[in-house]
């Protein structure tokens, strides 16, 4: 996608097309990852909308031709940690997870172009959208726990209610990646188009003309059948995984009863391969966590998992994990990651125990 900002030192940019607000993340370099400044630009984005009667929607994208959103700048993070400011990262997590869910709660629609890579925060910035419309470009995946950090955002709520069976504590666990169209079977994007497609869609909504109802979820129907004809039919055959996910994964309580569970399949299963392999990569501290913001989270609230979650994220980035993984993954870049302790089977009893 190619667009025109007119300040292009910024790493948000918001302009009125029409009725239409823009809201453009430009900071392409870095998959247009948040930094704090992002956040509080966003939520002053929204303000705007939520104020002017002649915004009747907002549609948040990103520059650049490799993604919508990375997530959070987590080098900016480990920084703020290296030096003793922990609480710098509370700070971002706090308003990140304030912007998450004012999107959720906003009273007018709010389309996503999730086009690439959108990843951690970029799905949390998606998730509560009215239309999330993905490309054949498009990777979606909660990457955190290969970097010692738990998928948050609230994912360990809202996963279950967009997702199959056992796909929750799949995709947090092992940071699948789900790719263009399979993205809307599995919950996570609304519609998928063709990338040539988003400067059209984007032109129909500036175009678009009928009065939009009051209601958020109402006008956004009115938006996704005005939109249709640019949107790819959704895949409707059954994929041999979900039966799997759903074997193994489904209200997975423990880390050993999981690979219990995974240990019964056949070794020359691909599926089994893979997960062992993914599991086995990533910081068995922030597995544990995972799972028990899972199995906490299920069913409640928004802010109640929001809540939860900030308490993990300050657990889990005063952890050793959380600075080891960043190095490993993002600074030296050896894939060697020496986590504390090394394995699940090392595991004691639950760092985090949720009434």
């Amino acid at each position: 996608m190619s667009f025109n900002p007119t300040i292009l030192s910024s790493p948000v940019l918001m302009t009125q097309e029409g009725h239409l607000l823009v809201v453009t993340l430009n900071r392409p370099r870095v998959i247009n990852s948040l930094n704090l400044d992002m956040v509080r630009l966003l939520q002053a984005a929204l303000a705007v909308a939520q104020a002017e009667p002649g915004i009747r929607m907002v549609l948040l994208r990103g520059t650049g031709e490799r993604g919508f959103c990375a997530g959070a700048d987590l080098k900016i993070l480990a920084q703020a940690i290296q030096s003793g400011m922990a609480t710098a990262a509370d700070e971002f997590f706090q308003e990140e997870y304030a912007l998450d869910l004012a999107i959720h709660t906003f009273p007018k629609p709010i389309i996503i172009l999730a086009d690439g890579v959108t990843m951690g925060g970029g799905l949390g910035l998606a998730a509560g959208a009215d239309l999330i419309i993905a490309t054949e470009r498009t990777r979606m995946a909660l990457p955190e726990t290969r970097v010692g950090f738990i998928p948050d955002v609230g994912a360990t709520g809202w996963l279950f209610s967009k997702c199959p069976p056992g796909y929750p504590e799949f995709l947090a666990l092992t940071g699948y990646e789900v790719q263009g169209a399979e993205t809307v079977r599995l919950g996570l994007a609304t519609a998928s188009t063709r990338s040539s497609h988003l400067p059209l869609i984007q032109d129909a909504l500036v175009r678009f003309r009928l009065p939009l109802p009051p209601d958020r979820r109402a006008a956004a129907q009115l938006l996704r059948e005005e939109l249709s004809l640019f949107f790819e039919p959704p895949p409707t055959l059954p994929c041999p995984l979900d039966e799997w996910v759903a074997e193994h994964f489904q209200g997975c309580s423990s880390l050993a009863g999981l690979t219990a569970s995974l240990s019964t399949c056949s070794l020359d299963s691909l599926y089994c391969r893979e997960v062992w392999e993914r599991l086995g990569e990533r910081s068995p501290t922030a597995l544990a966590v995972t799972l028990e913001l899972l199995r906490h989270n299920q069913g409640r609230p928004l802010p109640e998992v929001f809540a939860a979650e900030a308490r993990a994220a300050a657990f889990m980035v005063r952890h050793p994990d959380y600075l080891e993984g960043i190095r490993a993954r993002l600074v030296d870049k050896d894939d060697q990651p020496r986590w504390s302790p090394p394995t699940i089977h090392d595991l004691g009893p639950s760092p985090l125990v949720f009434p």
